[in-house]
């Protein structure tokens, strides 16, 4: 089609004008926003810096090997992650190992150390909503945390007589990776472990591929279900392993220091019997394989949920064995948005020790409630813990185990045995593989059992004080 002069001079006017407004439009246009370091920490209270602002933890790709006659660890770990912000720099958690190289997109980056803070500055900024990946290459000789949180006893990466026992709660993941390290901060994760032949290693989800090169052995894991950091382990050591699959169809993996007593607790069946029963309550088991990692640790006095495979010190019973599993829903699964609500871990675990014993036929949860109660008198110290908030150094008290169980017994008796076993697999469905808090948890149990039940909670979970048994 061919056009007049005129028409063509109207057809430049109008190009003109459209070129001027275009001009006019960019020039207005505001301009994208400043790129800015991120937050060193996500503001829990009880550990300002853990955990890291400005992206998102997607998944770890995490290679350690050991070297157990020296204790010397190298590691290479890589992190995907979202950007949150337009990132000038972000941090990563990581206490005291030497960090060797750190890339950004597979391209250099500077990196400083500012206390157990690793500061990230890419070769150019990271726009909000961009995918990245952040490599870092480190050695070291990881040194377990101690101190009053967890009973005095030393966690984290700890050697053992032949390897090492890995159990981080709560704070010490960033011990041996580099990590966004708080229960608020999920990611999946491939860890893959070399040591000397001749021993295990062992970590989180299923074993997916392993094998021998010279005088070393490699073990790759993947857990492909979200994982807060402290959950993750790297425990090495000779072990006599077991696999098979619970009656229920779950596989499982059990891994026995064969240096270790018999005992009268089989660990195997134990932990195989009791997934499917929490299946049966709590809702399906939220990850691909159940199981036990049993080594001679005396020096470490706790076990810990370590995701799909709860890791036992030398000492270990069938309660333990229960209370880790319970965990595996509430903690690992559903996990604290802030390390206050531990209650929302620990009073859930207990609990599900009386829930056990009243399977079992031994005792019930009402007497079992009723029991715990008469074991601490009124001015015992046990009544001046905050269990809703127990602060940083206490977090770990009897209190919050006993207390925050006395405060699930209380809700059972207020709303009745229906609606409570609709409330935990509700709950634990709710926020499958998420975060939640004390209030997440009042609003469903109100919806669910029709009534306001902010008394209770303010009773046993707020007071500093031994409040009145119910009914009494």
């Amino acid at each position: 089609m061919a056009l007049s002069r005129s028409a063509r001079r109207s057809s430049r006017w109008l190009a003109l004008a459209t070129a001027v407004a275009s001009a006019a439009t960019i020039a207005a246009a505001p301009a994208a926003p400043a790129a800015t370091p991120g937050a060193p920490g996500i503001g829990d209270p009880y550990f300002p810096n853990l955990g890291n602002g400005g992206y998102t933890p997607l998944h770890y790709d995490l290679g350690v090997s050991y070297h157990p006659d020296s204790g010397r660890l190298d590691g290479r770990t890589t992190l995907s992650a979202r950007a949150t912000q337009s990132l000038s720099s972000f941090d990563l958690d990581l206490q005291k190992l030497t960090v060797d190289q750190v890339r950004v997109d597979g391209r250099p980056a500077r990196f400083s150390r500012t206390g157990d803070e690793l500061v990230v500055r890419p070769g150019r900024p990271l726009s909000r909503g961009e995918r990245f990946t952040v490599t870092v290459v480190y050695h070291g000789v990881p040194q377990p945390l101690s101190g009053p949180i967890v009973f005095g006893s030393q966690y984290g990466w700890m050697k053992t007589k032949d390897g090492v026992f890995v159990a981080c709660e709560p704070n010490a993941a960033s011990t041996w990776f580099p990590s966004s390290d708080h229960p608020d901060e999920k990611a999946t994760y491939d860890i893959r472990i070399d040591a000397p032949k001749g021993l295990t290693g062992v970590s989180n989800g299923r074993l997916v591929g392993s094998g021998e090169h010279g005088d070393r052995a490699w073990f790759h894991w993947r857990e492909s279900r979200p994982m807060a950091p402290y959950l993750a382990t790297a425990t090495i050591g000779k072990f006599d392993v077991r696999t098979g699959t619970t009656p229920g169809g779950t596989p499982i993996y059990v891994a026995t220091d064969p240096t270790l007593p018999t005992g009268k607790v089989d660990v195997y069946g134990v932990t195989a019997e009791a997934t499917d029963y929490w299946s049966k309550l709590f809702g399906p088991y939220p990850f691909e394989e159940t199981g036990a990692i049993v080594d001679d640790m005396p020096q470490a006095g706790f076990s810990l949920e370590v995701q799909s495979k709860p890791a036992y010190s030398a000492v270990r019973s069938e309660s333990t064995i229960v209370h880790e599993l319970a965990h595996q829903w509430f903690g690992d699964s559903v996990s604290v948005r802030q390390w206050k609500d531990i209650w929302l871990n620990e009073g859930f675990a207990t609990y599900a020790q009386w829930l056990w014993a009243e399977h079992r036929g031994t005792a019930s949860a009402h007497d079992a409630f009723r029991k715990a109660y008469a074991a601490a008198p009124a001015d015992d110290a046990f009544w001046k813990i905050k269990v809703s908030d127990p602060q940083r150094d206490t977090m770990f008290s009897d209190a919050v185990y006993e207390r925050g169980a006395m405060t699930l017994q209380a809700l059972r008796e207020r709303i009745g045995d229906r609606a409570f076993f609709r409330l935990l697999p509700a709950w634990t469905a709710r926020h499958r593989y998420g975060n939640a808090d004390t209030a997440d948890f009042i609003a469903l149990a109100e919806k669910i059992s029709g009534q306001r039940l902010g008394d209770l909670f303010h009773t046993w979970l707020d007071t500093q004080s031994r409040p009145a048994l119910p009914g009494a």
